[in-house]
């Protein structure tokens, strides 16, 4: 037998935040003007878009230095290894302030196993004429996508594919948002033969422009 009422599986206390969410959305009269059709409720907007083993999104820049990174995302919980702290500490990075930045980012699964490795990964994007990005772009991303949305993207990581630094060692690094429960920023191997996995993703950019004033 169907529910007499749709509302039975609801608690008061949800039934009482749903009004309230439609009076702050829709003002006082949101839940009226709600059952008179003249209102609707809709899912919110997804900040990236995917279409052929692309994903496609833009960030913008706020001038923050590597240190400054390192207390922000430090802040949100977010873990950063000190091979990532020597990338981010580097005077290779150059911050940005107020640019837009297009981002693609290239599945791994676009790649054969055999050809999942670094140099592949950038003629592919030279083919589909993106460019190298400012090593800031890994921290950009880090911090206006959550894990559960990289893993929404069918991603374990996001490998930012910016011009290689050096770590105190002389390895070259690739900054790298990940997920899969490592809740962080890394810096990974960026030599030229590295080879990456198919739940991965390769970070380029399309075009970079200054933001429009708010």
């Amino acid at each position: 037998m169907s529910e007499a009422f749709a509302s039975s599986r609801y608690t008061a206390g949800q039934l009482n935040a749903i009004i309230k969410l439609l009076r702050v959305q829709a003002g006082e009269d949101g839940p009226e003007r709600f059952l008179r059709g003249e209102v609707t409720v809709s899912a919110p907007s997804k900040p990236y878009r995917q279409e052929d083993g692309v994903t496609t999104l833009s960030v913008t820049s706020d001038g923050t230095d590597g240190e400054g990174w390192i207390t922000r995302l430090e802040g949100k919980g977010y873990d950063l290894p000190d091979d990532t702290k020597q990338v981010l500490r580097s005077p290779s990075f150059k911050p940005t302030y107020g640019v837009t930045t297009e981002v693609v980012i290239l599945k791994g699964l676009l790649f054969t196993d055999a050809s999942r490795y670094t140099t592949s990964i950038r003629g592919e994007a030279k083919k589909r004429n993106l460019f190298k990005p400012n090593v800031e772009l890994a921290c950009l991303i880090r911090d206006k996508f959550s894990d559960r949305e990289i893993d929404a993207m069918g991603l374990t990581a996001v490998v930012v594919m910016h011009d290689p630094i050096k770590n105190a060692l002389g390895m070259f690094r690739l900054l790298t948002v990940a997920s899969a429960g490592d809740h962080a920023l890394l810096a990974l191997d960026g030599r030229i033969l590295s080879e990456w996995r198919e739940d991965q993703g390769f970070a380029f950019v399309v075009c970079s422009y200054p933001a429009s004033p708010a």
